[in-house]
């Protein structure tokens, strides 16, 4: 009942996972620049779903005949569940001319006014009917002289309506033929309309996929006469991420059981009916890991992709080791430096990478345990360890081994050196690379001309007064003025109340508040008017560019009206933050992961120098490999800028092993610790799979670090003249060893 038990609470605990693969995900969320995002989607929105429509004719979208079909669909994207808002050019040409009509009905009811009041006048001070006509004559002619020009002028294409064309031309395009600047963030050309759907703040993975398949089904349905579609924006990357997640994660852990079980199946290295238990306690410690972080209702983000595979191949070493013969206590020891090396991914700012890491140590924690389960009856615990024997020392003079010892710390210095100028991608659209969604995105950041806003965050209250106004528009002017090519105005308060002049009064700003259509005003300044945003559009370049944009900005930017503060902030923004905290923390990922397994194996194995061994392996290890990705101009990923931790996870296990093979001469623990090394780089060249290039370039260079770590761990037992008996035991002798007896 027990295990059926157990298998039952596991099976829910599956049933309980979620995915998250949204920006916070892979972004540091407690970053200034995050912060202030999050305070900026919660009064206008979150990052838009991009819907660009492109047609064969100029104006052809934004005709009389097309203009009520776009109109329909951007008011059902408005009704769409978890939307905040939704700006398009039909809306806003509607909103235009809805308050058009009603300035007009306002001043067409102020006429009728002058004409009363001035006929009243007459016909209370005694005049006759005659004069008092004539008064109101005189009266609306005066009016008519003021007003009819300004209305002439105002409406040069007729009546505001949506099938009139005069009218829509007028107001979305120029005396060039070209989108007026205000209006491009919706018509960013004459045969292009962008709808900008933003979703409620903090929308959970399975909201954010069901809006983009809503969005998508909505524009489909629309019957709009296209020539291209193209749905794209933040949301789209992060729905396609989470469903690439669901499609690979069984997809590359199937590959790497079957590649994994090869070679211990292929391999002689035990009986034939032993060699599946590595891959049966792997399995096991896998489910209840997934299933422990099902009940305590953690989402899974994208390193859960590379959970598995790595699992299957790290995780079978040490019931490999306990199946030929080492003793629990070493596998135990070794097993929980492991699990340490890759529990200090934890201290990553990044939460994927958090999550992989804690994920890794609860999974090879697991396994280890599970391990022991499943061999408990063949392995028996050793009562003392073996002194090594007193034999002549391993091949190599003195000279060889310290010129060897010598080049090696060179190498591996010069990779540790070269570590803080190694370029960092830190983005989310690294982590899509692979996806169609980028090549969508990079068609609408094409159209468009930016695939990211950058937004200055006005806030403190007192955003709708002159002196917020003036102070935004000297800030939108000296930005444009020095960071125009790289920088495109969307839309800012300055640039909706562009016609009240330079210096306006409180009343006329508040007056031009209440004609202009909320709809509009309330996308730069919220509802109690403590926020404004001025939204630029940029290219989500790489994050040195984009850290140089932002310092730019700051120092061109005019201190802020008192009591008010700035920040910048957006997604490019956010993904500088990003950097600059993962670059500065480039040495500890990666030392971290070496001084924790290092610290485990002195405390826990008898033999304290084999700890020693273990980390100066694990150092030249990460060393070497950092000197390779240097070489190569790879470039380092949020996941694998912590090379040093995930090398020393299994350099520091092969490290311990091999000197205790080199030490006993035990020809089948060495055999062991070969076919793990194998298994390890197996699980992680299975992510070379992955159709994400991040994944797929993680799994490349960790299965080369394993490849590298094993060499490092032989090197060292080499240099450090560890050897063991003349000959190899044999069997009897070996299990004679292993329990004590002399």
């Amino acid at each position: 009942m027990l295990v059926v038990g157990l298998v039952g609470a596991v099976l829910l605990g599956l049933l309980r996972l979620r995915v998250d693969t949204g920006v916070n995900s892979v972004v540091v969320p407690d970053d200034p620049a995050a912060v202030a995002l999050t305070e900026v989607g919660s009064s206008f929105g979150g990052d838009p779903v991009v819907v660009l429509l492109e047609s064969a004719q100029p104006r052809q979208l934004l005709s009389g005949d097309a203009l009520p079909a776009l109109l329909k669909l951007e008011g059902q994207l408005a009704r769409t569940p978890d939307v905040a808002a939704v700006y398009g050019p039909a809306t806003v040409l509607n909103q235009v001319a809805g308050r058009a009509q009603e300035l007009l009905a306002e001043l067409s009811g102020y006429r009728d006014g002058v004409r009363a009041a001035a006929a009243e006048r007459v016909t209370a001070e005694g005049g006759t009917d005659a004069a008092a006509q004539a008064a109101a004559a005189a009266a609306v002619a005066e009016f008519d002289q003021r007003y009819g020009t300004l209305i002439v002028q105002g409406l040069p294409g007729g009546l505001p309506t949506l099938r009139n064309d005069e009218f829509v031309n007028s107001v979305i395009f120029g005396d060039g033929g070209e989108p007026r600047p205000q209006w491009r963030f919706v018509v960013p050309e004459a045969s292009a309309v962008a709808v900008l759907v933003r979703p409620r703040q903090n929308l959970d993975q399975a909201g954010v996929e069901r809006l983009v398949a809503d969005v998508r089904g909505a524009v489909t349905a629309s019957g709009l006469d296209t020539e291209r579609v193209t749905v794209s924006g933040v949301p789209a990357v992060a729905a396609a991420l989470g469903d690439r997640v669901r499609t690979e994660v069984p997809l590359l852990g199937g590959i790497a059981l079957l590649a994994v079980g090869a070679w211990f199946l292929a391999v002689r290295w035990t009986e034939r009916r032993h060699r599946v238990l590595p891959l049966a306690a792997t399995a096991v410690g896998t489910v209840i890991t997934l299933g422990i972080f099902g009940w305590v209702d953690r989402p899974l983000s994208l390193g859960v992709i590379a959970f598995l595979p790595v699992l299957i191949g790290v995780g079978s070493d040490f019931t490999t080791y306990l199946t030929t013969g080492a003793s629990r206590r070493l596998v135990l020891v070794v097993g929980a430096a492991t699990a340490a090396s890759f529990g200090a991914l934890a201290v990553s700012p990044i939460p994927t990478v958090r999550d992989l890491g804690v994920t890794l140590a609860v999974g090879i924690s697991v396994a280890v345990i599970t391990g022991v389960a499943v061999t408990w009856r063949r392995s028996v615990p050793a009562a003392a360890e073996p002194e090594p024997a007193h034999t002549p020392a391993p091949r190599g003079s003195m000279r060889t081994r310290i010129v060897a010892g010598a080049a090696a710390v060179v190498l591996a210095g010069a990779g540790w050196f070269a570590l803080a100028d190694l370029p960092l991608r830190a983005d989310l659209q690294s982590f899509a690379g692979g996806l169609s969604v980028v090549d969508d995105a990079e068609h609408v950041e094409d159209l468009l001309g930016s695939s990211g806003e950058f937004t200055i965050l006005l806030s403190g209250g007192g955003a709708a007064t002159p002196e917020a106004l003036e102070w935004m528009r000297a800030a939108e002017e000296a930005v444009i003025t020095v960071e125009g090519d790289r920088l495109r105005p969307i839309i800012s308060p300055p640039g909706l109340l562009g016609f009240l002049g330079e210096t306006p009064t409180d009343g006329q700003l508040t007056s031009a508040l209440r004609l202009l259509p909320r709809y509009l005003t309330g996308s730069v300044i919220n509802s109690d008017r403590s926020l404004a945003v001025i939204t630029f559009g940029t290219r989500l370049d790489d994050a040195e560019q984009l850290l140089d944009l932002r310092e730019s900005v700051r120092s061109v930017l005019p201190p802020p009206p008192a009591g008010m503060q700035v920040e910048l902030t957006g997604l490019p923004m956010v993904a500088v933050g990003s950097y600059e905290t993962i670059s500065a923390d480039r040495y500890l990922a990666n030392v971290l992961g070496i001084v924790v397994a290092g610290l485990v194996l002195a405390l826990g194995l008898r033999k304290r120098s084999d700890a020693a061994l273990a980390v100066i392996a694990a150092a030249l290890a990460t060393g070497w490999g950092l000197a390779a990705v240097w070489v190569a101009g790879i470039g380092l990923t949020p996941v694998t800028i912590a090379i040093g931790s995930l090398t020393a996870a299994v350099g520091c296990e092969f490290t311990v092993l091999a000197a205790e093979a080199a030490r006993r001469n035990d020809r089948s623990l060495h055999r062991a610790v070969l076919l793990a090394a194998a298994a390890s780089a197996t699980g992680y060249a299975v992510l070379m799979f992955s159709k994400l290039s991040v994944v797929a370039q993680f799994g490349l260079l960790l299965a080369v670090s394993v490849g590298v770590a094993m060499g490092s761990a032989v090197f060292v037992v080499w240099l450090a003249r560890i050897s063991g008996p003349a000959e190899p035991l044999n069997t009897v002798d070996r299990d004679r060893r292993l329990v004590g007896v002399k």
